[in-house]
Parts: C-alpha cells; structure tokens; sequence
C-alpha cells in the first residue's frame, strides 16, 4: 500500500490533489484543520477507489505538527505534500507580531518538522513536494508575511534537495500563479477569477512529479495562466 500524507486537504488545492491521487492501493493520510470538510475530502477520495485517513491539526502549534508526524509516521512514506499554506494580507508595516510568527509556522516550520521527522523514512524514490508560489519569488505589496515565508521555503527545499539526493528521495517545488481558491474570500479587494488557475490544475502538476520514474527528478514546476498576472 502506497501511502500520501497531504496536508491541506480539506479544501481547494488541496482537495484538488487528494482527489487527483486518489486510487486503488493507494492510502492518502489527510491533514485538515476544519473536520467536516476534511472527512468529505476524504469520502471523495474513497469514491474514487483509494483509501483515507484524517487527521486535525494546527501546524502554527509545534507539538500539534510533531503529534501529526507521529501519527501518519507509523510505516514510511512514498509521498509527503506540503500543501498547507496562510496568507495574511496586510502592509508590511502593519503587521502584528503574532501574524508574522504564525506565517512563518505554518508555511515554514511546519514543513521543515514533518520533513525532518518523516524523510528518513522514506524509501528511495519518495519525493517531498512543497507547493510553493510564484511569490516564493517575486515580492507583492501587502504581501510580505506571505514572500517572506514562501522565499523561506524556497531556501529550505533546494537545501534539503541537495541533502537528500545521496538516499534517492527527492524533494519538488511546484510554483502556482495565483489559483481560485477560497483564500481569496478573505482578501480586500476585487480579484479577477476568470484570470486565475483551477485547483484542478495545480493538482495536476503535483501528479506529475510523483508519477516520475523514482530515478527522475523534475526539480521545479511553474504553472501560470495564459492571460498573465493580476
């Protein structure tokens, strides 16, 4: 049994990739922190032939991320998706202490915690997949908490490619441009949708690096829509 630990899968492009994985023989572990929405990922996920499981939990609290690698770490891992992310959208100047720190959690430290307790694990040809942005490259204003934590996990990923490439696991860094998701509910502002990319689609990049041969990496994938950005 081929097991998947997603985190962020109650929603948006995270639903959009535990549905795109979904298959027999396949075990995909769901993190969530809004349980209805997660059990119904997970029951669509059954739908399609695979099994679930989901598990709650804050990846702003260290000893919730540490209780969620414990749990899904019980046999090693084909497969863990960085997914989760926050967004707080706000002037740099204006940001709050506590929402900066929070950024940085879940979008940064998160990552490195699951990583560093569930890579060892991980049999050649695993991969570690870290949905980023094109803001892990370009800063935008109101943006910073965002950039900087995406930049961040920029910096650790090729770090940790290079560290892992001697057992064969390889770590891929998926770029989206901005994706019509329900984060931009909560965004000042009028976003054009119809400019934007489909979850569906990004799922579909991150389905193209785990269905790589376990000797080839495809290092970095940028998605974008055709008609530019915002």
């Amino acid at each position: 049994m081929e097991r998947i630990l997603l985190t962020g899968a109650s929603r948006g492009i995270g639903r959009a990739v535990a549905l795109r994985l979904a298959k027999a023989g396949r075990e995909l572990l769901l993190h969530g922190r809004d349980h209805p929405s997660l059990e119904e990922s997970a029951r669509l996920v059954q739908q399609r032939g695979g099994q679930a499981r989901v598990y709650v939990a804050d990846l702003a609290n260290a000893a919730e991320v540490e209780a969620l690698a414990a749990a899904a770490g019980g046999e090693p891992l084909a497969a863990l998706v960085h997914n989760a992310g926050l967004a707080v959208v706000k002037p740099a100047l204006e940001l709050t202490l506590e929402e900066w720190q929070r950024s940085l959690a879940v979008n940064v430290t998160a990552p490195f915690l699951l990583s560093r307790r569930l890579a060892p694990a991980m049999p050649p040809g695993g991969v570690i997949v870290h949905v980023l942005s094109v803001a892990a490259r370009q800063g935008f204003p109101g943006w910073a908490a965002y950039c900087t934590a995406k930049f961040a996990l920029e910096g650790f990923s090729q770090c940790l490619r290079e560290e892992l490439r001697p057992v064969g696991v390889r770590v891929v860094n998926v770029y989206p441009s901005a994706t019509a998701t329900e984060l931009w509910d909560g965004v000042a502002g009028s976003w054009p949708r119809e400019r934007m990319l489909a979850p569906e689609e990004v799922a579909e990049a991150v389905a193209f690096a785990l269905e790589r041969p376990g000797e080839v990496l495809v290092p970095e994938i940028f998605i974008g829509h055709v008609a530019g950005t915002l």
